[in-house]
């Protein structure tokens, strides 16, 4: 049974049956601004996994744990015993915002230098262990939508809701460059396509935990969607999982 959405729709009756909703796919597909707004309508909790990752590539860099290819693990697996991550919500801002040890780092984990480093760390077995172990707690209470690229496989295997993401690499890179052309002049289009090529392969070769696609997620290709066309499939998909759960 298809449920199309309906802005007047009661989302307060759907919310009696918290679910957790696993957002997965390929980088800069999209997902943490979809996932954003998914669960503000649903008033859900959002919690942005990618951003643990690179608060910990950002970690690792200023304390030159890592120097290209080269990762210092045994420090840096050190540092994962007492790291303090936070989400906080800005009210100047309105949204959710990092914390790495107290200080929000939203903005500096969004530096193409993090960008080139974060599939190197977060393949490493003591890094996922970690990031695993903390987005589980976060999820304890359910109502919970959480993107990343192993959260219906890995993190929330049982999850109700699973969507993966995903979008041609032209595409992807051209968002990504829109996105950090105004904060880096010097940035050129071909670095960015580079970038998330090199990502790509590395989330899905990686050892621990790669990127795939979970066997009863949905696929959304978005290529060809804005904003709002995205968030009404979802929000069509999530009504009917509602439906068939209820029914």
């Amino acid at each position: 049974m298809q449920v199309l959405f309906n802005p007047q729709t009661d989302m307060t009756q759907l919310n009696n049956e918290k679910i957790i909703i696993a957002i997965d796919g390929f980088s800069s597909c999209g997902k943490s601004t979809i996932a954003k707004d998914l669960a503000a309508i649903l008033k859900y909790t959002y919690i942005d996994s990618g951003a643990m990752y690179r608060a910990v590539t950002l970690l690792a860099i200023r304390k030159d744990y890592i120097d290209g290819i080269n990762i210092n693990m045994n420090e840096l697996t050190a540092e994962l015993e007492h790291i303090d991550i936070k989400f906080i919500y800005s009210q100047e801002r309105q949204r959710q915002e990092i914390h790495l040890n107290g200080e929000n780092v939203e903005d500096e984990i969004r530096d193409i230098e993090v960008s080139d480093c974060v599939s190197l760390i977060s393949k490493q077995k003591a890094v996922r262990k970690k990031m695993v172990d903390l987005q589980r707690k976060l999820g304890q209470s359910r109502g919970i939508v959480m993107d990343g690229r192993d959260i219906g496989t890995v993190v929330f295997p049982d999850s109700e809701l699973k969507i993966f993401m995903t979008a041609s690499e032209e595409v992807r890179a051209r968002r990504r460059y829109d996105e950090l052309k105004p904060k880096n002049k010097e940035l050129t289009f071909d670095e960015i396509r580079k970038n998330i090529h090199h990502r790509d392969f590395i989330d899905q070769n990686r050892e621990e935990s790669p990127l795939r696609r979970a066997e009863d997620a949905i696929e959304l290709d978005n290529s060809e969607l804005n904003k709002d066309e995205q968030l009404k499939w979802i929000l069509d998909v999530y009504n009917s999982k509602i439906v068939e759960q209820t029914s």
